[in-house]
Formats: C-alpha cells, sequence, structure tokens
C-alpha cells in the first residue's frame, strides 16, 4: 500500500535551456563522456497517489517519455511559459490517441494566454484533424486538487474527420491528490514550483518569497535550480541554491537546470555538503 503522502520522482531532465552539450561548444562539460553530463531540459514525472503527473513539457519531451518508457499521464502541471518548458505540448497527441482522451494541464491563466498564441490549432474552433487535445485548468499558488477517474470525455478516431467525443459508459476508479504550488519570481516573471507531499519541485527562479517557504517544512527531498557560478539575472547560483537548501532543511536536496559553466558531475558532486547533490537525468527520488 502506497504510504500516504509519499511520492516518487524521476528526473527526466535536468539541464538549462540549451541542455548539456550545448551547440557547437567544445568545453570540458559539453565534451564529458560522463552519461550524468549528457542533460535534457528540465522535466519531472511524479507518482503521487496513484496518480502519474508530469512537470512541464519541453522540446525534449518525446525522447524523455521514451527513455522512460511513459505511456500514461494523469495531468500535466506548468511552472512558466517559456519554450524550454512547453515546446513539447504538440507531442500530447499521441497520448490523445492511445489513451483516447484530452489531456488535463494545469497552469496559470498568463501561460494559457501564452498557449492559446503557441498552439492556437489546439484551440481552434474547428480544429484540424489530428491536433492536440487539452482540457486547460487555471491555478495560482494556491493548493489544487487533480481528481482522475469516474465518468469521462473519451475520443475516438474517425478517418478524414478528427475526434469524436462521447461519454465513457462506466466508471473509471476515481484517485485524487492535493498538489501545493509554490510562488517564485523568474527575474520579472511569477512562476510556479509544486510539493507533492514528501518532494518540493522549484525550478527556474531566482527568488522565493519569505511567506512561500511555509509550504516547504518537513520535507524528505528538496530540489531547487541552479545555473552556475555567480549571480544571475532569473536563475539561483550555486552559492544561493545551497543557502537555499541549508533553509529549507530537506533530508536531502538536488540541484537542477544545470549549465555548462558549473563543472562536470563528478567535480560538482565533490564540492557540495553530502546532503546537497546534482541531480542527473533519469535519477529516481523518493
Amino acid at each position: 500500500m502506497e504510504e500516504k503522502g509519499k511520492a516518487r520522482l524521476t528526473f527526466l531532465g535536468t539541464g538549462t535551456s540549451q541542455g548539456i552539450p550545448m551547440i557547437g561548444c567544445g568545453c570540458e562539460v559539453c565534451c564529458s563522456t560522463d552519461p550524468r553530463d549528457k542533460r535534457l531540459r528540465s522535466s519531472v514525472s511524479v507518482e503521487y497517489g496513484g496518480l502519474n503527473i508530469l512537470v512541464d513539457a519541453g522540446p525534449d519531451f518525446r525522447q524523455q517519455m521514451l527513455r522512460e518508457g511513459i505511456a500514461h499521464l494523469d495531468a500535466i502541471l506548468l511552472t512558466h511559459n517559456h519554450k524550454d518548458h512547453t515546446g513539447g505540448l504538440d507531442d500530447i497527441r499521441a497520448f490523445n490517441y492511445l489513451e483516447k482522451k484530452a489531456t488535463v494541464i494545469y497552469c496559470e491563466k498568463y501561460v494559457e494566454d501564452s498557449l492559446r498564441l503557441e498552439y492556437s490549432y489546439a484551440f481552434a474552433e474547428k480544429k484540424y484533424p489530428g491536433a492536440p487535445e487539452w482540457h486547460v485548468r487555471n491555478i495560482d499558488e494556491n493548493p489544487f486538487t487533480i481528481i482522475s477517474g469516474g465518468k469521462q470525455e473519451m475520443l475516438s478516431w474517425e478517418p478524414g474527420k478528427g475526434y469524436a467525443r462521447s461519454i465513457s459508459n462506466g466508471e473509471a476508479p476515481i484517485r485524487s491528490v492535493e498538489i501545493i504550488p509554490v510562488r517564485g519570481m523568474h527575474y520579472k516573471l511569477p512562476v510556479l514550483g509544486y510539493r507533492f507531499g514528501n518532494i518540493a519541485y522549484l525550478t527556474d527562479m531566482n527568488h522565493i518569497p519569505e511567506a512561500e517557504f511555509r509550504k516547504l517544512q518537513g520535507l524528505d527531498h528538496f530540489i531547487i535550480n541552479c545555473v552556475r557560478y555567480g549571480r544571475h539575472i532569473s536563475h539561483f547560483s550555486l552559492e544561493e541554491a545551497v543557502a537555499i537548501a541549508k533553509k529549507v532543511g530537506a533530508k536531502h536536496s538536488w540541484l537542477t537546470h544545470l549549465s555548462h559553466q558549473l563543472p562536470c558531475h563528478k567535480k560538482l558532486a565533490e564540492e557540495l555538503p553530502e546532503n546537497i547533490q546534482p541531480a542527473f537525468d533519469g535519477l529516481t527520488i523518493e
């Protein structure tokens, strides 16, 4: 039986918007043969309360799903609207076709507005056959509940026409979990991190309001972004990330959204306290 409040998180990507190796770069990190230095764009999958939840779907979404063998999603949570966190959403089409239903996306209203511009064809009144099928639900920094199951709208593919919609005859088992968003700032852009029981995941921030730290008490695992040594306009530096991890005081802290301006994984790990370590693609924690 799953322990209440326990989550299982897999790092799908731990790199910056350009990933590692960066195109055309010949630095030591980009040329490293250590697989832990091969970093796709930042994203995680979370198993929590019997649900499979994805946080962000960047340009490497398809590759990440295939690598981890993920064939089912209950929800996607978006942290913000930047392309390295939303650029793979068109590939939701595979889940639509196989699972015969729309994918539920949770995000702030400004993120939805951005999606409506970048993926206008997915919101069109008369859709191109095979366009992504999404249900977008707006959230803010207040806790919300993801509910999966019950009677559901189902999609059936009609060749040459697209999807037809119907309501399922039976009721799938109902599962629900509460998610706690954590507000942060990405330069001047408001973004959200998320707490799943004993794990919190924060990326693309360079400021956390003091009041939000109460949401980060009693964690087993704390994940925070860190892009380089020294101050950065929109991300935490290594020094800042370590200081925040110590303030949060989780049993284990992990650094993500790492750039090639930091050392190779092995060297960086040796520089850090034992309970604060760099994450890497494919790492699973629980």
